[in-house]
């Protein structure tokens, strides 16, 4: 399982934009080939500050994603709001307990 994290920073009017528009691709991206799992986290300390949680068969499987019309369409918009640099992380999954 490969996981990819990304940390992303808004400035604070453009978050309502932003959840508006992740809900209505998150089913989209969820759909994308090789997607697992897909969760949104907002940080308790500083509620300008998510980080998505996607996980991917294969890290060819997030490339190609990354490739698509639709990231093309989803980080095109989302970039526009951002207040900080976003940080991506690409992980393999270890161990997981339920």
């Amino acid at each position: 399982m490969f996981v990819r994290i990304v940390k992303l920073s808004f400035h604070p009017e453009h978050i309502t934009v932003f959840l508006d528009n992740f809900n209505v691709m998150k089913d989209q991206i969820r759909q994308a080939p090789g997607n697992r799992l897909l969760e949104l986290y907002q940080d308790k300390m500083n509620e300008n500050v998510f980080f998505t949680y996607s996980y991917w068969e294969t890290e060819a499987d997030l490339e190609n994603y990354r490739k698509s019309a639709l990231f093309n369409e989803v980080w095109t918009f989302t970039k526009q709001l951002f207040n900080d640099k976003p940080e991506a992380w690409s992980v393999d999954k270890l161990i997981s307990l339920p």
